[in-house]
């Protein structure tokens, strides 16, 4: 086994490094200003002498992600400028650590507060790198944000983690980061957790009826598998997390081309991002019943390899004819959400249950109705029925499953009633907007590019 592979799930869940943060102990540190166009007018009309003059001469307007260093008499650095641009990310503040000297720094307490609530987290993902495979990694030390007095650091710690696996997941080359490197990385998960664990690999996903699953892996050298992780007291609500774990997507026989493979690692990027969110949740010690299930495979090519034209039995029991091998996403975790889905019909009693699935780049929403069931239960301070964001969901491509909860008949016909409605889209039914750290795990790990990430 290669000795990266080993090293990646030591360290699958690392804390952010331990030289970015600083304790509020009222000692002095530069101040950042984060500022709106219309803020900066503002704070411009009390200003004068030379910084006025400096903010003149460099143009500063407070665009989005523009940054103005402004020294002092003696030439020291005295504040920082960030454009934050008419609608202020809350992330905005991801782009300064690599910007910036050595030196404690202060968010100004007049920042829009969303940015305020994300500042630790933002200044985490801007310190983010991958340096699994360097032999010198970065040695210099990284400018520290003073964490307010009443900030929760396991919070902090919490998310931070989440992201940082996230990532660190998706950046791992698919050499050292197949379908066995994520059962290890799900072992540790559940260890670590002390959740239970169970894999189905290989031809036993014939023998327990998961034939899509075992078709998009069947031609690769390492077996395809169905991990499955419980977590938390029976009777607890009931959440659902379903991942997408495609390692490489070579396309299969239907062979994509250079430009679309190489960064082909991403597709698993689904099963990054729910395993990171499963070890947030566990670790926040919420009273939910968790459930991970995660269809681990490669799509390779091979003599086994499935075809365009060949028809497939489903889980359900359905003919599907497979009319181009790349398009396979549905096929591999299609049978997970089934298996959420049965199971959540199984528990209407109780009717608590929420399925969420992460699939690498995009999602859908199904169901337009459940508003009376959701109506109890909030996920992340939103309540379920609230309409989401549409750009926020499309980057955190997630879909809730209400069917199997929304119409009490039988498990065949709520399940082919199940309706599959991309989830930027306008027309998305009720959805639940996701937490917004996630939200831009998914926008900086995969809309933007895993190999710019470095």
């Amino acid at each position: 086994m290669p000795s990266a592979l080993l090293s990646s799930i030591s360290d699958v869940f690392p804390a952010e490094p331990g030289d970015i943060y600083l304790q509020d102990k009222g000692k002095p540190a530069c101040l950042i200003r984060a500022l709106t166009p219309k803020a900066l007018a503002s704070w411009r009309e009390t200003l004068v002498g030379p910084h006025l003059t400096w903010m003149d001469t460099t143009h500063f307007a407070a665009a989005a992600g523009e940054v103005l260093l402004l020294p002092n008499s003696a030439g020291d650095l005295e504040a920082v400028l960030l454009g934050l641009g008419a609608k202020p990310d809350a992330f905005a503040l991801a782009s300064l650590p690599a910007q910036l000297p050595e030196g404690a720094y202060r968010l100004d307490d007049s920042a829009p507060e969303a940015v305020k609530d994300m500042a630790h987290l933002a200044w985490a993902m801007g310190c983010y790198r991958y340096e699994a495979y360097k032999t010198k990694p970065r040695d210099s030390q990284w400018p520290r944000l003073v964490l307010p007095k009443t900030c929760d650091r396991a919070r902090v710690e919490r998310l931070n983690r989440a992201v940082y696996s996230t990532r660190h997941l998706i950046n791992t080359p698919a050499a050292d980061m197949g379908p066995e490197a994520l059962e290890q990385v799900m072992h540790s998960l559940a260890k670590r957790h002390k959740a239970e664990l169970s894999v189905i690999s290989g031809d036993d996903l014939l023998a327990q009826n998961y034939p899509m699953i075992h078709a998009v892996g069947r031609a690769a050298v390492e077996a395809p598998r169905f991990l499955d992780l419980t977590w938390g007291e029976a009777e607890a609500p009931k959440v659902t997390l379903v991942g997408k774990g495609v390692c490489f997507d070579t396309g299969g026989l239907n062979l994509k081309p250079g430009s679309y493979m190489d960064l082909m690692k991403k597709d698993m990027g689904g099963a990054a991002i729910s395993i990171a969110l499963a070890d947030a949740l566990m670790d926040a010690g919420l009273p939910i019943r968790l459930r991970l299930m995660i269809g681990a495979v490669e799509n390779a090519i091979g003599p086994d390899a499935f075809r365009p034209g060949d028809v497939l039995a489903s889980r359900k029991g359905l003919a599907v004819e497979i009319g181009n091998t790349g398009a396979h996403g549905r096929l591999d975790y299609g049978r997970a959400i089934s298996r959420a889905l049965c199971r959540a019909i199984q528990n209407l009693d109780a009717l608590r249950c929420l399925c969420v699935e992460l699939a690498g780049s995009r999602g859908a929403s199904g169901g337009r109705r459940g508003a009376s069931f959701a109506r109890g239960l909030h996920v992340f301070g939103t309540p379920l029925w609230v309409r989401p964001n549409p750009t926020r969901a499309s980057m955190f491509g997630a879909m809730i499953w209400r069917p199997a909860i929304c119409a009490p008949r039988s498990r065949r016909r709520v399940l082919s009633k199940a309706k599959i409605i991309p989830c930027w889209r306008q027309s998305a039914p009720c959805d639940v907007r996701p937490p917004m750290a996630l939200c831009k795990i998914a926008n900086y790990s995969m809309a933007r590019g895993f190999a710019s990430m470095r």
